[in-house]
């Protein structure tokens, strides 16, 4: 059978790793490294990060012009 101090050294340890885990997901959202919706997306569309850096430049200049980015059809 498991001894009762090494079941709540085995929680313990649990519950400081969810609490770490916890932190670095909110720390995640408040800095907004999960703010870039299309980052995956373009992934997908283009193969090399050549051509994403491409597509990121074409998007950014589009934005600076105030024209909305055209939708690519399949």
């Amino acid at each position: 059978m498991m001894d009762s101090g090494m079941l709540a050294v085995m929680l313990g340890v649990s519950l400081f790793l969810g609490t770490v885990a916890l932190g670095a997901f909110l720390w995640g959202l408040r800095s907004g490294q999960f703010d870039d919706a299309k980052k995956f997306t373009h992934g997908a569309l283009f193969d090399s990060e050549e051509e994403l850096n491409d597509a990121a430049l074409k998007d950014q200049k589009r934005r600076l012009r105030g024209q909305a980015p055209q939708e690519k059809e399949n």
